[in-house]
């Protein structure tokens, strides 16, 4: 399955599988987008497959938010195959976002 973004009301929405051959595009899209923005909101819900390389993606994409001093979430703690896959980093995802 492609990964699809979409913005939804100023969440992006990931769909399909963050995997080794999409990762760094999806990385290269939410880089620029922190250089025009101070909050990113990512929801993962709907992602159906993620490997190592789209775990550390998102997990960059946090460490250099955290730096930088972006307001930078990834909500996806109740789609179970993703936080499973994040293993001792599952702390980086929330439930939701308020």
């Amino acid at each position: 399955m492609a990964l699809a973004i979409t913005n939804n009301e100023g969440v992006f929405e990931i769909t399909g599988n963050l995997i080794n051959k999409n990762a760094l595009s999806l990385e290269h899209h939410f880089r620029q987008l922190m250089n025009h923005s101070e909050k990113i909101v990512i929801s993962i819900d709907k992602v159906k497959q993620i490997d190592t390389y789209g775990i550390r993606v998102l997990t960059n994409l946090h460490k250099n938010a955290m730096k930088s001093n972006k307001i930078f979430y990834i909500i996806g703690k109740e789609n179970k195959k993703v936080k499973n896959a994040f293993g001792k980093v599952n702390y980086i995802l929330k439930k939701d976002f308020i």
